[in-house]
């Protein structure tokens, strides 16, 4: 069975590895709703316990998606949804909300559609420049004690931002991009959580499935993936970049593991507090994914790769709402 660890210091407690389920709903391009709730199903059934989801998601339609594929298992399942990013039926966005108010109307919101009683880990999607984290943080705070939510969580919130929240009420994860090509965070934000007893929770630890080898150029995408976007992705970015998938790839042959297992077992190597959310949206995918867990770096190894650093190019288009 999958490592159980400690997600913060408040209690809370997830497989050493979680599952994102965005991109069954939206970002990647097409996805197979039947084959999503068997790929969440058999992520169960190997003792994947972290579910990470968001009402922004679809919008509002992945939530309903998880919330179908956990209807009679929920207590195999941690449940983590997001809030604070707006957006329409439609689709279009309406920028960021933290007031007291809306915490309160997305959580009921989210439960609703999720059809459940209880969140187990409600992050702010994003800290909203014009509601003090305090005031979010405190209404977050009430949830808890009316035992709506059990934990709190931020995403990419900046170190003063997170020591302010974490005074207001204990934080138990920070969710931000981290992975090989990513590694912003390792200046500031990851020694202030650790200082705090944060856990962290990376999204995208295969560089949005870069790292794997499966994309070397946009073409392959379709057309409505976000990642035709994502500045890492274009022109000489891409090909700066591929130095760090070529690592990988190398060491893979060595080791006789896929791509994407180094990669995971990279995030894996940097402390038991790290539990990586890979996206996946087909059960071979999630199967090859769980395997990284059986993949040991020496720290010669892990250093080999972490030696290439950030890659060239923003993570997104607009980066004016991360770690604020």
């Amino acid at each position: 069975m999958i490592q159980i660890v400690k997600l913060g210091s408040q209690g809370l407690e997830t497989s050493r590895q979680g599952l994102g389920c965005m991109g069954m709903s939206e970002f990647y391009g097409e996805a197979d709703d039947a084959e999503s709730v068997a790929t969440i199903h058999r992520a169960l059934e190997l003792g994947v316990t972290l579910l990470d989801t968001s009402d922004i998601y679809g919008p509002f339609t992945n939530e309903r998606l998880v919330g179908k594929a956990i209807a009679g298992r929920r207590d195999q399942v941690v449940l983590a949804t997001k809030f604070g990013i707006v957006r329409d039926e439609d689709g279009t966005r309406r920028g960021v909300d933290g007031s007291p108010e809306y915490v309160r109307r997305a959580c009921e919101a989210s439960l609703q559609r999720l059809g459940i009683d209880h969140i187990d880990l409600y992050y702010q999607h994003r800290v909203d420049p014009n509601t003090p984290i305090e005031e979010t943080v405190g209404a977050l705070g009430e949830l808890v004690r009316e035992g709506k939510v059990r934990f709190l969580g931020l995403s990419e919130a900046a170190p003063d931002t997170i020591r302010r929240a974490h005074a207001t009420h204990p934080i138990s994860a920070l969710q931000t991009e981290y992975s090989l090509w990513s590694r912003e965070l390792e200046a500031e934000i990851l020694p202030t959580i650790r200082e705090l007893g944060i856990g962290l929770v990376p999204y995208a630890p295969l560089g949005r499935g870069f790292l794997t080898g499966r994309y070397r150029s946009t073409d392959t995408l379709a057309d409505d993936d976000f990642r035709r976007s994502v500045p890492r992705f274009s022109g000489e970015n891409l090909d700066t970049n591929m130095a760090t998938v070529e690592a990988v790839e190398a060491l893979a042959a060595e080791k006789g593991a896929t791509a994407a297992q180094i990669a995971l077992a990279w995030v894996h190597h940097q402390g038991e507090d790290v539990v990586p959310i890979p996206g996946t949206t087909t059960r071979a995918h999630l199967e090859s994914n769980v395997g990284a867990l059986d993949v040991r770096l020496t720290d010669e190894e892990s250093e080999r790769l972490g030696r290439f650093g950030t890659a060239a190019g923003d993570r997104y288009g607009d980066m004016s709402p991360v770690n604020r």
